[in-house]
């Protein structure tokens, strides 16, 4: 059996899942696309895990699309329609099962995160970035807009610059992703994956029914009027409030003492 190219390593209550095809710079081929989607799905209804972290082995974090398999899936009868669709379906899929997941999820990002690998950084609910990272939407460059990269850039960063990024195909660095708001935070290379899982760390000790219940609710207020986010997010603190766990949290920060919690 060959290397897996999907590693899951659990420590405590976050899964960490490392991409590894260095020798692609962790392309999103077809089957990297399949083995994280399967373990998306299984998280989904993990609920020992709490947090999870995504980065990538080798040089650098995801450089997007396997553009040798796409070339040739132009072989087929039809020029490939119908593979590129399935393709562009499957990865969609994959991306959007990132922030509907119950436990938060990390970008642990090196190197560079391109076209689909910036997309995929786009689509985590936080990040880390080492120094000297680089993020592009560089699709432009080779011919190819990257509209479905364009979809979870511009839910992150200004438009103006989000379409700079998309029409010029130049790099940004990590500082300015930090700016525009691509990335929570930038460290040292050699203090990526510890100040990455220090911040899932922390996510992961809070009350793990609450934040599964804001994190839906965050994304889900987003897309709606002001009124209707008020009266949605008014029920969600009801739900919330009603859990046996916050009502021992109120208390225990009124005592000035450590919850006893008991739900996941």
């Amino acid at each position: 059996m060959g290397k897996p190219i999907l590693i899951r390593e659990d420590a405590a209550s976050i899964a960490r899942l490392t991409l590894n095809t260095p020798e692609t710079l962790n392309a999103l081929s077809d089957d990297m696309l399949a083995a994280l989607q399967q373990e998306l799905d299984r998280l989904a209804t993990d609920t020992s895990i709490r947090a999870v972290v995504l980065a990538g082995a080798g040089k650098a974090f995801c450089a997007g699309h396997n553009l040798k398999e796409m070339t040739a899936g132009r072989a087929a009868e039809d020029g490939g329609r119908a593979y590129f669709k399935d393709l562009f379906d499957r990865c969609a899929r994959m991306m959007m099962t990132i922030p509907r997941l119950p436990q938060p999820v990390f970008a642990e990002v090196h190197g560079i995160a391109t076209a689909a690998g910036c997309q995929l950084v786009a689509s985590c609910d936080m990040a880390v970035a080492a120094q000297g990272t680089r993020f592009g939407v560089n699709g432009v460059n080779i011919g190819l807009f990257c509209s479905t990269p364009m979809v979870a850039l511009t839910r992150n960063i200004p438009r103006k610059q989000a379409f700079e990024m998309l029409t010029t195909g130049e790099f940004i660095n990590a500082d300015r992703a930090r700016e525009l708001g691509l990335v929570n935070r930038v460290v040292d290379p050699a203090e990526v994956t510890r100040a990455t899982m220090d911040l899932a760390g922390t996510v992961a000790a809070k009350l793990g029914a609450a934040v599964k219940i804001g994190k839906s609710a965050f994304y889900d207020q987003l897309s709606m009027p002001l009124d209707d986010a008020y009266a949605f997010t008014g029920a969600a603190m009801v739900e919330n409030m009603l859990y046996r766990d916050t009502e021992e949290g109120i208390q225990a920060f009124i005592e000035k003492r450590t919850p006893d919690w008991s739900q996941d």
